[in-house]
């Protein structure tokens, strides 16, 4: 069997963010996982994850979207999405929507068990423990919800950030604090929203770093709309970007240096 034979097929799950807001991000994800020896492929025909509507209580379009996805992604071997987010809806609760459905359960259980958040793709499952790339500038990462609480993820951005050359990781106080994103929380609760995500810039500018990072695109629109109101100079970037070399693009919102 050929080299080209034995590389994963990855299926990239881009997720509505990055489509629509912010590609650059898509790209990042997709050079990462080619240089973690695997095949990327983007189905054209993929949808949202459905969130929005799991979170608003309607069960029913959720499963729907739920079904076009799995559709469309069960003949990967691997499922990566640049999200903790949505890789959590993916990995975490789609089971939960066909719990005891006879025809689709077993089916939701073989695609969720090959869903992951894309750095936890690179490290974990691929091995990756280093980075080429170089970039003079110092990072404060922040841990979204999603990510860090339903499936762990913290140390392995670090660990990939700790390996680019020139820099420096600069953590902010409560790194793991939630920004007030929280999806449609921010809709619903516009005012509370509004003060967690004013505590959070605050720290952010409070660790002197010329960098946010984080790997959520919600959490990083919420915190990049903020900062910029603010007047702040800190660039805003998904991780995906610093570790691919892709950081030719605008910050998000335009904010920075």
């Amino acid at each position: 069997m050929s080299q080209a034979q034995n590389r994963p097929k990855v299926g990239l799950f881009a997720t509505c963010l990055v489509d629509l807001f912010r590609p650059s991000v898509g790209f990042s994800a997709a050079k990462l996982i080619e240089e973690a020896g695997c095949d990327v492929h983007v189905p054209i025909a993929q949808t949202c994850c459905g969130q929005p509507a799991y979170n608003s209580g309607d069960t029913k379009d959720t499963r729907d979207l739920a079904k076009q996805v799995i559709e469309q992604f069960e003949g990967f071997d691997y499922v990566v999405a640049p999200s903790g987010s949505c890789g959590a809806m993916l990995k975490m609760h789609y089971p939960e929507l066909f719990n005891g459905d006879a025809l689709w359960e077993e089916r939701c259980r073989r695609f969720s068990d090959k869903v992951f958040e894309l750095v936890s793709f690179l490290t974990d499952v691929r091995g990756m423990t280093e980075i080429q790339v170089r970039l003079d500038k110092s990072v404060t990462y922040h841990d979204s919800c999603s990510g860090l609480r339903e499936l762990g993820i913290a140390r392995q951005p670090r660990q990939l950030l700790a390996t680019v050359e020139g820099l420096e990781l600069k953590e902010m106080a409560g790194p793991d604090v939630c920004c007030g994103f929280g999806g449609t929380f921010c809709v619903k609760y516009p005012d509370i929203s509004g003060k967690i995500v004013s505590k959070k810039t605050a720290a952010i500018a409070e660790s002197g770093a010329d960098m946010l990072l984080a790997g959520d695109m919600g959490c990083l629109m919420n915190m990049a709309g903020k900062l910029k109101r603010e007047g702040s100079t800190i660039e805003v970037r998904h991780v995906a970007e610093v570790l691919a070399g892709m950081t030719e693009s605008r910050p998000i919102a335009g904010s920075g240096k």
